[in-house]
């Protein structure tokens, strides 16, 4: 029996994700939404490509979570994105209603799942999917430093001209604003970027990496990045399925790591099978634990307001 992923929203992450998924044949997907005949119609277009794309993964659409049953991933992009001049943080009421509603439908069908988070604002979902599932916590985690040090090894291969393969990167914090890239641990085949760039430079792709999402947004006008997310996300799918023990940026609850206590917010982590297998603690500087703080600040904002939303 071959392995399952559930994917919610069937809009252009998840229908994306669903697509990455089938492709790399990691399992098979089901893709949930809300509207009818949307997934249906997305999960028949993906099995047509099937042939084309050489690959045998099942890809069905539902308007419910019977089909879903005993998937071993669950993959949360229900909700509605950011437009210009929306902020992550704009998104809180509207989408914690509806990570509410579609993770405690999803966790019901799949109580073994491990549940990747993607909806925004993203750090504030994890704990909203913590409470509605029910879950350990290292089965529920949030896709945010992949995507954010993906968008900084782009911007560091584009600078320097080089492969984006040689490129390695760590962006940790909140999924926003506040989140902290950091260079000392940021590498081209091993070498730091403080050895190839100016610090103005460096400074430069740093805070292009923290408005990367809203510089997409300002490019679209009428949608969010999609591409780069769903392949973060899927990428966390890989290290979990296939038991890698793969370190990667995500959003995990933390107790007592970093010095912070019953918070979800970016740290490198060790996934496998079973989700967070370990989170890794890093010595950082006083600077760079001062933005961590800073991020941790903001990310605990978020949750005061979920809490004056119930949930």
């Amino acid at each position: 029996m071959r392995q399952k992923i559930t994917v919610i929203g069937a809009g252009n992450v998840g229908a994306t994700c669903a697509q990455r998924a089938a492709e790399k044949e990691l399992a098979d997907v089901v893709l949930v939404d809300v509207v009818e005949g949307l997934p249906q119609g997305k999960g028949l277009d993906l099995s047509e490509a099937r042939p084309i794309e050489s690959h045998d993964a099942a890809v069905a659409g539902a308007n419910d979570y019977e089909a879903t049953a005993g998937s071993d991933i669950i993959i949360v992009t229900a909700g509605i994105a950011r437009k210009p001049g929306m902020s992550r943080d704009d998104l809180i009421k509207t989408n914690a209603g509806i990570v509410d509603t579609v993770v405690r439908a999803a966790a019901a069908a799949s109580p073994e799942a491990v549940i990747i988070i993607v909806s925004n604002p993203l750090d504030a979902m994890c704990h909203v999917a913590l409470k509605a599932s029910g879950f350990p916590s290292a089965r529920v985690i949030g896709m945010a430093g992949v995507l954010d040090s993906a968008r900084f090894r782009y911007f560091i291969a584009e600078a320097l001209d080089v492969s984006v393969e040689n490129t390695h990167a760590f962006v940790l914090g909140g999924h926003g604003d506040t989140m902290v890239p950091l260079p000392r641990f940021s590498t081209v085949a091993g070498i730091p970027i403080t050895e190839l760039m100016d610090p103005d430079q460096i400074q430069a792709l740093c805070e292009r990496t923290a408005n990367g999402g809203a510089e997409i947004v300002g490019l679209l006008k009428t949608g969010s990045a999609f591409y780069a997310p769903a392949s973060a996300a899927v990428q966390m799918a890989d290290a979990i399925l296939k038991d890698k023990k793969k370190i990667l940026p995500c959003a995990a609850y933390l107790q007592g790591q970093y010095g912070y206590n019953d918070l979800y917010i970016g740290v490198p982590v060790k996934l496998g099978a079973g989700g967070v297998v370990d989170i890794i603690e890093i010595d950082l500087t006083a600077e760079e634990k001062a933005a961590l703080d800073h991020s941790a600040d903001a990310v605990r904002g978020l949750v005061k307001d979920l809490d004056k939303l119930g949930y």
